[in-house]
């Protein structure tokens, strides 16, 4: 019992120091933060949307630095080749004359990547990063190898240019364990951003906590426990989301022509269990649930020609989900 009361001392201890440091250099942007602390406990990797300058460069790099994490930051534009991203065999010559292949790695092979609009490059290329976020290994000239941990990826896309971009499927997006919608700074928020910036010193931060407190983090999220009546919650969420199940609304059978899958159900409770932990609680809630909803389900609930007709948003769809499931 003294070994488990040291480890959750030990955990929020981690946890506090993760907010603190991330607080030194982001303003505002509270529950983007917490959600991406969510997404790392949970090994999952994120979509993030919003228009350009809302620094989701920063808050990726940042918490890069916070771990001690490698991070990588790729481009992608419509010429990007998937040998930009896994890295490609170079044929060198040897001092006697001897040729031989050596493989040079690409930037895939770091702790936390940046995609920066993954919407800008040709499916082909988007597969071969796709394909490293699910199997956590790259394929090269017939060799696997396997990608360091932790692994993550967070994707960006801007939702106000749609000239020239490939929008990803609906399986692929799938793959993201949560999609995150970054929105304009309040005035304060906004204030204090611009009087940071502008001066002489700028906000630091130093590594505090390395990648094996971040792989025992993970681990910690394992054994928070999810109550009967919580697991039942998150599936009567998923199952409701879906046009063809029996006990589906009459607005989800006119508005939604996909519903959420099992990973949906998957992804809830990982994120109710590791948000339980970011708030010290024993064991995950409903109301975890309901507050992680809203990444999870926004790219697994596709709405259908009525809903667009009509303006009916997936964020509206959610709304009334929650409503009618209380």
């Amino acid at each position: 019992m003294k070994e488990d009361a040291a480890a959750w001392k030990k955990v929020q201890e981690d946890v506090q120091t993760l907010r603190t440091e991330i607080g030194r250099v982001i303003v505002g942007q509270q529950a983007i933060v917490e959600e991406m602390l969510v997404a790392l406990l949970c090994r999952g990797h994120c979509l993030i949307v919003g228009v350009p300058g809302l620094a989701k460069t920063l808050l990726v790099s940042t918490l890069g630095q916070i771990l001690g994490l490698t991070f990588r930051r790729i481009q992608f534009t419509p010429d990007l080749m998937p040998t930009d991203i896994l890295g490609s065999e170079i044929l060198q010559e040897e001092a006697d004359g001897r040729r031989r292949f050596e493989f040079v790695p690409g930037p895939v092979f770091a702790n936390l990547i940046l995609a920066d609009e993954i919407n800008r490059t040709p499916p082909k290329t988007q597969a071969a990063l796709l394909e490293a976020m699910q199997e956590k290994q790259v394929t090269v000239a017939g060799r696997t190898m396997k990608l360091a941990e932790p692994f993550l990826v967070f994707a960006t896309q801007n939702p106000i240019e749609h000239e020239g971009t490939y929008p990803l499927p609906e399986a692929q997006l799938d793959r993201f364990f949560f999609n995150l919608l970054i929105d304009y700074p309040s005035l304060d928020e906004e204030r204090q951003i611009v009087l940071q910036t502008t001066g002489r010193v700028q906000a630091v931060t130093h590594r505090k906590i390395g990648p094996e407190d971040v792989l025992r983090l993970q681990e910690a999220v394992l054994d928070v426990p999810v109550p009967d009546h919580v697991l039942e919650y998150i599936l009567k969420l998923t199952r409701s989301s879906r046009p063809a199940a029996a006990d589906a609304s009459e607005y989800v059978k006119q508005y939604v022509a996909w519903g959420a899958g099992p990973r949906g159900a998957q992804n809830l409770t990982r994120a109710a269990k590791a948000l339980a932990l970011l708030g010290g609680q024993p064991a995950a809630s409903v109301e975890e649930v309901r507050r992680v909803a809203r990444p999870v389900l926004r790219h697994r609930i596709i709405p259908n020609y009525n809903a667009t007709g009509e303006g009916i948003s997936v964020e509206r769809i959610i709304t009334q989900l929650l409503e009618a499931i209380a």
